[in-house]
């Protein structure tokens, strides 16, 4: 583990660099201010930092207030050196910041243990920071698929539409549809429908930009967000996401249909109302219009397919 060491006195800088080396420590010094500040806030700086309570170049007092109050890229132990002993001194310490203090002069098996509970204490905060990142790992994304589960995707869809209004940009909205995909189930069963899904999934997302959302809306349904997409720039990108779905790639047996899948697009823009539910129902009755001119075809949305879904609705009903 990297510790820095914060001393401008070249004789006790090198004491403690060659104590902790000996103990399997990475060290690095500062022997000022800044340099020290710029090191414990930099992204791959030391976890751990020795700072002398004050000389000439460096206030560690002062040091642990800008180090806690400064942009912080992870969480840094900081132990006080000292020559102070009185309690409302050890007090202003842990109150500035510091997570520990050592009197000088030191016990090098004190030094030593104190780094160790210093250690400890960022190996649980390091567990605890997985534990959480899977727990959200969990609540957002798709257990079958891995994409963002429905949740998910609609939260990014809010968030690039409040973007949108910022910035009087668009947003593409493309719902796809798996084709007959109840067949795949009921001929071969759901094992052979789940890799099915996970297969489009993957094709999906391997095929739009980075920063593009996709996501399960439900059952075979998916979901993608593309920002800064007018209606003709997701048309076209679902027409190359739906070229993805060659028969070769879902390894069904040969006598299994062919997987397709049908997409319906709008599209949002700052020239008329921004709306998520709005835009949710043109893509969704966009693809049914492509649902119902055959399958396996992109089409983008256009008010008489509004007009047709509720007059579908209103039939079904």
């Amino acid at each position: 583990m990297k510790v820095l060491v914060a001393e401008d006195n070249p004789a006790f800088a090198v004491m403690l660099k060659s104590l902790l080396e000996g103990w399997g420590y990475e060290v690095v010094t500062a022997r000022e201010e800044n340099q020290a500040c710029a090191l414990l806030q930099a992204q791959d700086g030391p976890r751990l930092a020795i700072l002398d309570w004050t000389t000439s170049g460096i206030d560690g007092v002062k040091l642990c207030r800008r180090v806690r109050s400064g942009p912080a890229a992870h969480y840094v132990y900081i132990l006080l050196l000292t020559a102070r002993t009185q309690s409302q001194d050890v007090v202003m310490g842990i109150q500035a910041g510091a997570d520990d203090y050592v009197t000088k002069p030191f016990d090098p098996d004190e030094l030593c243990a104190r780094l160790w509970a210093g250690r400890r204490i960022l190996d649980l905060q390091e567990q605890l920071i997985q534990t959480r990142e899977a727990m959200r790992e969990q609540a957002t994304r798709d257990g079958l698929t891995g994409l963002w589960n429905h949740m998910a995707i609609l939260d990014h869809l809010d968030n690039e539409i409040a973007r949108a209004r910022r910035e009087g940009s668009s947003v593409g909205v493309v719902m796809a549809d798996l084709d007959h995909f109840k067949q795949v189930n009921d001929r071969f069963g759901h094992l052979a429908g789940d890799k099915v899904l996970r297969i489009a999934g993957e094709l999906l997302q391997r095929n739009v930009r980075q920063y593009d959302a996709v996501g399960r809306y439900g059952g075979e349904e998916f979901l993608m967000v593309l920002p800064g997409c007018s209606l003709e720039d997701a048309v076209a990108q679902a027409e190359r996401l739906r070229g993805g779905f060659r028969p070769d790639v879902f390894g069904l047996p040969d006598t299994a249909p062919p997987v397709t899948c049908s997409f319906g697009v709008a599209a949002l823009d700052c020239s008329g109302p921004i709306d998520a539910d709005r835009v949710l129902r043109e893509a969704d009755a966009a693809l049914y219009h492509a649902k119902r001119m055959g399958r396996n075809r992109v089409e983008g949305y256009h008010p008489s397919q509004q007009e047709a879904l509720v007059a579908h609705a209103g039939a079904a009903s």
